[in-house]
């Protein structure tokens, strides 16, 4: 019998050092239940098989020292935390054992990730052995992320408040996405409204980890025949053109994996999946995705996929190409990509998310009214 390979060593490198600016408040510290955030996520990480862990503070670290334990963890305290995000992550690779062929990359603020799905990456590494692992719930990429030590030297690299997500676009033939039953994924806390609703829902309460029941939510009565305009992401521009769009006469669908359609008053329906196939047949259908980089490349792929013919897509001209770069490498025809308008609306000067919203929707009615005399 030939030797039993080795076990990959896997770190687990903890991003805690943020300032918690939207919260008024370190957000590390806030409790849930008794327990703080901060702990709860340790709690996990320390329930899954990782062989080490490295727990990166910045702002309010003497409070998070006294507050938390620490036990069997390595501190690493990062004071250009004000620098953002890359600087965390560059001070935690640095601080992993020599022997570790991988680090999942875990937010602080993120304490409803169960353990089993840290496991699941790890397999997933240990297996097929991507540069990039994702965690996927109902099509929407979340948190945390595994990084193959391969990539490590890039991340360092990183700069300002910018997480590993930058280097994605470099790796699109080596990132495995991969499938997993638990919403606690995509649950951060950014606000005190966020953390709120959490408190609120019970942090033992199962609907908080496995999501929305129903894929689909719409309205007992919508007019029929109407052009259907698909929005994707929280974005206040999202916010305006469901306004807008329910004033021009467009059934309103929101793709959002958690909002009920009760909070979202000027949709017709909410999809909880990034899954378009959900969808009723309709004659029209456009697409707005304005998800700020979380989910762009899947809903403008699922936009595609679904031959619509217009997209929009809220970013700039070097996100857009970095997306079509990584589009192309998934077999998608260039004329397909063609449909793709970024930087997305007319050149009307717009700087707010209402102007924006109008510049979007005035582009859509341009290509209603263009597609309408090719017709006749």
């Amino acid at each position: 019998m030939g030797a039993q390979k080795q076990k990959p060593s896997v770190s687990a490198v903890v991003l805690a050092a943020g300032m918690s600016q939207r919260m008024g408040r370190p957000k590390q510290l806030l409790r849930m239940d008794g327990k703080t955030i901060l702990e709860r996520t340790l709690e996990n990480v320390r329930g899954s098989a990782v062989n080490e862990i490295i727990l990166v503070l910045g702002f309010a670290a003497d409070a998070v020292e006294r507050e938390v334990s620490l036990e069997g963890i390595r501190v690493v305290r990062n004071d250009a935390y004000q620098q953002g995000m890359g600087a965390s992550l560059r001070m935690g690779l640095e601080a992993v054992s020599c022997e570790t062929d991988a680090a999942l990359i875990v937010l602080a603020d993120q304490p409803f990730v169960q353990p089993s799905t840290l496991d699941q990456l790890m397999e997933c590494h240990r297996l097929s052995k991507p540069q990039i692992v994702i965690p996927m719930y109902r099509g929407f990429r979340g948190n945390p992320v595994l990084l193959d030590r391969s990539v490590f030297p890039e991340v360092r690299q990183l700069s300002g408040d910018v997480g590993c997500r930058a280097i994605f676009g470099s790796h699109t033939e080596n990132i495995r996405k991969l499938p997993v039953e638990d919403a606690g994924i995509l649950l951060d806390i950014d606000s005190g409204e966020d953390f709120q609703k959490l408190c609120d829902a019970g942090v033992r309460n199962k609907a908080v980890r496995s999501g929305p029941s129903a894929i689909l939510e719409s309205k007992q009565e919508m007019p029929a025949g109407r052009p259907e305009l698909v929005l994707v992401g929280r974005d206040a521009v999202v916010q305006a053109m469901a306004q807008l769009g329910q004033l021009l006469k467009f059934t309103v669908t929101i793709v959002d994996p958690w909002l009920p359609l009760s909070e979202r008053p000027a949709a017709d329906r909410v999809l909880h999946a990034l899954d378009f196939s959900q969808l009723p047949a309709v004659t029209e259908r456009y697409a707005v995705v304005a998800s700020r980089g979380q989910f762009d490349e899947e809903a403008v792929g699922q936009a595609l996929h679904a031959d619509i013919s217009y997209i929009a897509l809220l970013a700039n001209k070097k996100r857009a190409q970095e997306l079509s770069a990584s589009l192309r490498v998934q077999s998608i025809a260039p004329e397909k990509l063609a449909a793709i308008r970024a930087p997305a609306g007319l050149e009307i000067g717009a700087e707010s998310p209402e102007e924006i919203a109008l510049s979007i929707m005035a582009e859509i009615v341009e290509f209603r009214r263009h597609q309408e005399k090719n017709k006749s």
